[in-house]
């Protein structure tokens, strides 16, 4: 709950470009295309292809909708909407689609670190400097503005993808050095078997024993208010993924349709076949239901925090097709979704204001207290006593309306960063 969100990945020319893959893409580019290398911005060097954007403006999309629902549904704060034993099967699909954020946008990320690096327009040095510090920006805004807009109380510890994203930067700024296909390879051992570690007990690190819930697993870290979401390693292996199977993504059209087309049907039947018979990648098991439909969602109800390897299989199988899918959606739709997907940390932040804030007016115009919508995160409870809330269906009305407002917001900051070129649009 209150734990997905986007980063924009690395910082990508505005407007959608082709790039010809490079003989060795892990070498760096000749000198003579790259002019003066302290007067290169990062953002200049990008590959953009508009369906990794179409895939990242839908995910946006998604995740304001899991959002939305957070904030205004009346059972939001009384169970979890994945309890198979309280839930209903559209309350279930709508958390359940919400759950191919998160690994889409970290996938993402690394696929935008590798399209920079194949596009050739400065040194690896100076990416990863720029990783380096966009990494470390991030960490700060979800340290800050997010955490604030979220809770609307500060200071309070909620560390989510965008802390995960901004750790995957700062270890890609190291990264990049290798072969990417050693990359690719530490990708999938921490993808596959960071569940191995998951009956480890830090406590015999003593004062050091919160770096494992930093890493490894979430909860509250000692003498903090508030807790970790998203433990970064296991997010940081889904950004290794992304970074080395990037040559995909740099075929022409058709062959890298049948490619990826291949990969995720590939993931889905590796999910299908350990989740029905072998019980590995998941910390909870399969178990068989009566009813089919219940069956079904039990099949597929794996654990995201952190994320296992299933949660991993099935998520990108299906976000993988969804691209594909995406290079036929109408005009019109397109264009939303690029709008999102070219801004999606500007979109980002205005929409967990916009949410929360939309939920605080409509709340008290309701009647209901301020204060029950201050520090949310932190009591969670009092929300869920206040009679606060509205149905799914008013849910999904509010989300369109919510996403009306920011397209164009979100069309006009893509406009700005189309036209400009300094170097502080690469950090929003």
């Amino acid at each position: 709950m209150l734990a997905t969100g986007p980063s924009e990945a690395a910082a990508m020319p505005s407007t959608p470009s082709a790039v010809a893959a490079p003989d060795r893409p892990d070498a760096d580019p000749p000198s003579s295309a790259l002019g003066p290398p302290q007067l290169v911005p990062p953002r200049l060097g990008a590959a953009r292809l508009d369906m990794v954007d179409a895939l990242r403006g839908l995910v946006i999309a998604l995740m304001v909708l899991d959002h939305v629902r957070d904030y205004f549904h009346w059972q939001a704060f009384v169970f979890s909407p994945t309890d198979l034993a309280k839930t209903t099967p559209l309350l279930f699909a709508t958390r359940w689609v919400t759950h191919l954020c998160a690994p889409s946008f970290v996938l993402l990320a690394g696929v935008s670190i590798f399209l920079q690096r194949a596009g050739g327009a400065y040194p690896r040095s100076a990416q990863s400097r720029f990783l380096l510090s966009r990494g470390l920006w991030l960490i700060v805004l979800e340290l800050t503005v997010i955490v604030f807009g979220f809770n609307f109380v500060w200071p309070f510890l909620f560390l989510q993808v965008i802390w995960a994203i901004g750790v995957g930067m700062v270890a890609m700024a190291a990264l990049i050095w290798l072969p990417r296909q050693a990359v690719l390879a530490l990708g999938i051992v921490i993808i596959a078997g960071h569940g191995l570690l998951a009956g480890f007990d830090p406590s015999r690190w003593g004062a050091l024993a919160p770096l494992w819930t930093l890493a490894m697993r979430p909860g509250a870290v000692p003498g903090i208010e508030g807790f970790v979401a998203y433990p970064a390693l296991p997010w940081v292996g889904i950004l290794c993924l992304g970074y080395g199977l990037g040559p995909l993504f740099l075929f022409d059209a058709q062959r890298r349709g049948r490619v990826v087309a291949t990969l995720a049907l590939a993931m889905l039947t590796a999910f299908v076949i350990l989740r029905a018979s072998t019980g590995f990648g998941d910390p909870s098991a399969w178990q068989r239901h009566a009813e089919p439909l219940i069956d079904a969602m039990a099949f597929v109800n794996v654990s995201k925090y952190p994320p296992s390897l299933l949660y991993a299989l099935v998520t990108l199988g299906v976000s993988l097709l969804l691209m594909l899918a995406l290079e036929h959606c109408p005009g019109w739709l397109r264009r939303v979704l690029l709008a999102f997907g070219r801004t999606p940390l500007f979109t980002y932040l205005l929409h967990i204001y916009l949410v929360h804030g939309l939920a605080l007016l409509v709340g008290v115009a309701s009647g209901i207290p301020a204060t029950v919508f201050v520090g949310i995160l932190g009591n969670a409870g009092r929300i869920a006593e206040s009679g606060w809330g509205v149905s799914l269906p008013a849910v999904f009305g509010l989300w369109l309306g919510v996403l009306a407002a920011l397209y164009p917001l979100s069309r006009w900051f893509a406009g700005v960063k189309a036209r400009r070129r300094e170097r502080w649009l690469s950090y929003l």
